[in-house]
């Protein structure tokens, strides 16, 4: 496997009977990049991402994340990404620190690596001050933060993004992609979906999913100028056009 490669599908397929939920996709995401993995409701994402994430087994195909098969080894996967969701992955009863605690633990990370990696977090973060808040007194925009940070404590490979910035205001969304690019200037490599296309224009590159297929892959410039279109928005109603399922 090519070292500068973080993930790689080929022909990866799942099938819940009758219906193809994910039809034969394949592509690779470099170590280091931001890729966007867009399509509508319906379109497959989630279910491919659950195979890349170790919970789900394909019915065909192949695929590796942070170099561990996701068919033979899921569990190694499990340890060496991280994994945000839209509902921010968070405890709301919990203060700041005991959410960063149990994440940390969850990852197996010992007592030494949780303090330095804590104290690391909210120098970043500059939420010294939030220590000891519980997680559902602070703003969403530092929710978000937080949820990024907990998901990343044990510093893996790879972090999936599963819509991340859904319900927040633009400003928020915006300031969440700074967190972002920071962790892939790192080397973290980035695996983000989103139904918010203007986001699509910060990734590295953007998927386009539609009825279980990629229907389109590039650079988020590349895909305008291939589609004659002036935004991601335009590009992506056009490669979706016509789709059978999904919104």
């Amino acid at each position: 496997m090519d070292n500068d490669i973080a993930i790689s599908v080929n022909e990866l397929t799942k099938r819940f009977g009758d219906f193809t939920a994910v039809d034969n996709i394949s592509f690779e995401v470099r170590k280091g990049e931001i890729f966007g993995f867009l399509g509508a409701n319906g379109a497959g994402k989630t279910t491919a991402m659950r195979m890349l994430c170790g919970l789900s087994y394909p019915t065909s195909g192949s695929g590796t994340v942070a170099g561990y098969d996701i068919t033979r080894q899921p569990e190694e996967i499990k340890r060496h990404i991280g994994y945000m969701s839209q509902k921010f992955s968070l405890y709301e009863e919990l203060t700041v620190i005991e959410n960063l605690t149990l994440f940390s633990t969850i990852y197996g990370m010992t007592d030494k690596a949780i303090r330095e990696k804590t104290a690391e977090v909210f120098r970043t973060l500059g939420m010294e001050g939030m220590r000891d808040t519980l997680v559902k007194e602070i703003p969403v925009g530092w929710k978000q933060k937080l949820a990024f940070s907990a998901a990343t404590m044990h510093t893996p490979e790879v972090v999936f993004l599963d819509e991340p910035t859904g319900g927040v205001d633009p400003a928020t969304r915006r300031k969440f992609w700074e967190t972002i690019y920071r962790a892939s200037s790192e080397g973290m490599t980035v695996f983000v979906t989103t139904h918010y296309l203007d986001e699509a224009e910060y990734c590295d590159r953007v998927s386009i999913m539609v009825d279980g297929r990629i229907k389109a892959l590039d650079s988020p410039d590349g895909l305008k100028n291939e589609y004659g279109a002036a935004t991601m928005d335009e590009v992506f109603r056009i490669v979706a056009k016509g789709a059978q399922r999904g919104d």
